[in-house]
């Protein structure tokens, strides 16, 4: 099997979780690479849905080894309410790892978080308020907490009491809200801190050493190409890479492990939060209100209604650039049903000049007019469908057109939210 990057291709939420529990199967270890609980990936098994924020996706499946690895940011509450909430159903979380080198989520980022966001105003990103950009911006000052420093006390207060010595004037003269204590913040993570000891390892040595002894990984992310802090349509982005590169950079594996990259691409195109989206459509009525309330597009971090638009060719062919996809998974074509005909966006028009990919100059971007190509609908239900063959005629020159335009494979279909309801077309 060898080992594979997961990746979304858009702007997030295009159904990573499902299309990750349903080949994690198949690898011995499942390690979420970036982000941290701003993050929500939706696993439908039998009767019950599980939202994911912190845990990898393959803590489904028991004997897979799940890694959080260095390149996240972690909540320790979170983690433990989820870790709560799996053993509580019967899922064993003994083979959860998480690596000491991942940053702590404090509760001074959270508030920094939400007061940024004010300060901003009309201008704001769109973030989740779940403190995720201030822990990144901490790790790069040099000032965050990671996990292997809950483990000794000494360290914890020392590097906790400096932090704080940054953090407090902040709160206190710019945005005048309470500053925090190095004992107050001690009493409630330092007995977080005893019970996920046992979780915590090198995870990086673990990764290589499952690989020499030839087992196969498969590389979680989180989020999506277009939030991605290099490669995203900035400063409307997260806080970290979740484009394929940043599962070397957040694993501590070599590039020359990597032998496949799976794009997740949904079969028309949403986002949350704030920033351009050239093919978006009005949610309150027409096909922008069938998307929304068709493909249930509310966030599953925070309940969110997404922004809903016609497939964009152009964002597909620039994921399967700046990541080097080999497969595309193709997510939520059901959806599509309900129309006579589907616009897809093939271009776009900026001030006069013609693009096919994504503009590297924000104003040229923010700029865009989708330039559409009409396709036929298909006007039945597909979800019981499981071979490609039992698509409709117009359905399967919907995947074939976009395909051409991403320059990628489309290796699976999904019809519907179960494991079932999926079409392997190539992947093996």
């Amino acid at each position: 099997m060898g080992s594979t990057v997961l990746v979304g291709t858009q702007w997030g939420d295009e159904g990573k979780g499902k299309i990750c529990d349903l080949i994690a199967r198949d690898f011995d270890c499942v390690v979420r690479y970036q982000g941290g609980n701003n993050a929500g990936h939706t696993i439908v098994v039998g009767d019950r849905t599980y939202g994911l924020h912190q845990v990898p996706s393959g803590i489904m499946y028991p004997e897979c080894i799940s890694v959080i690895g260095n390149g996240c940011v972690v909540n320790p509450k979170v983690l433990l309410e989820e870790i709560d909430t799996f053993e509580a159903d019967g899922i064993s979380t003994a083979n959860l790892k998480v690596s000491g080198n991942a940053h702590i989520i404090m509760p001074y980022h959270m508030d920094l978080d939400g007061a940024f966001e004010q300060l901003l105003g009309d201008h704001n990103i769109g973030t989740t308020k779940r403190g995720i950009g201030p822990c990144y911006q901490d790790k790069m000052a040099r000032i965050g907490l990671r996990m292997q420093d809950m483990l000794d006390e000494g360290v914890f207060r020392e590097k906790l009491a400096r932090a704080l010595d940054r953090v407090n004037p902040q709160l206190e003269k710019v945005f005048g809200m309470p500053t925090y204590t190095v004992e107050q913040i001690c009493a409630e993570y330092l007995p977080m801190a005893e019970r996920l000891r046992p979780y915590i390892c090198e995870s990086s040595r673990m990764l290589n050493d499952l690989i020499d002894e030839g087992k196969s990984i498969l590389f979680e992310g989180a989020q999506a190409t277009l939030l991605d802090i290099d490669h995203g349509t900035y400063p409307y982005v997260t806080s970290s890479n979740c484009t394929a590169g940043g599962a070397v950079t957040g694993s501590g594996v070599g590039m020359k492990h990597i032998d496949r990259v799976l794009g997740i691409m949904k079969a028309y195109i949403t986002r949350v939060g704030s920033g351009p989206m050239p093919t978006e459509l009005d949610y309150t009525q027409g096909p922008g209100k069938e998307l929304t309330e068709g493909g249930h597009e509310y966030g599953v971090t925070t309940g969110r209604r997404r922004r809903c638009g016609w497939f964009d060719g152009p964002i597909a062919n620039y994921a399967a650039r700046v990541n080097g996809l080999t497969h595309i998974a193709l997510t939520k074509l059901d959806v599509l049903s309900a129309f006579d005909t589907i616009p897809v966006c093939v271009a776009y028009d900026c001030d006069g000049e013609r693009y096919t990919t994504v503009p590297e100059h924000e104003r040229a971007f923010a700029s865009a007019v989708p330039v559409y190509e009409e396709l036929p609908g298909w006007k039945c239900d597909i979800s019981a469908c499981r071979t490609f063959e039992e698509l409709p005629k117009n359905a399967q020159d919907y995947v074939a057109r976009l395909e051409e335009l991403a320059h990628t494979p489309i290796a699976f279909v999904s019809v519907g939210p179960d494991r079932e309801q999926t079409i392997n077309r190539s992947w093996r």
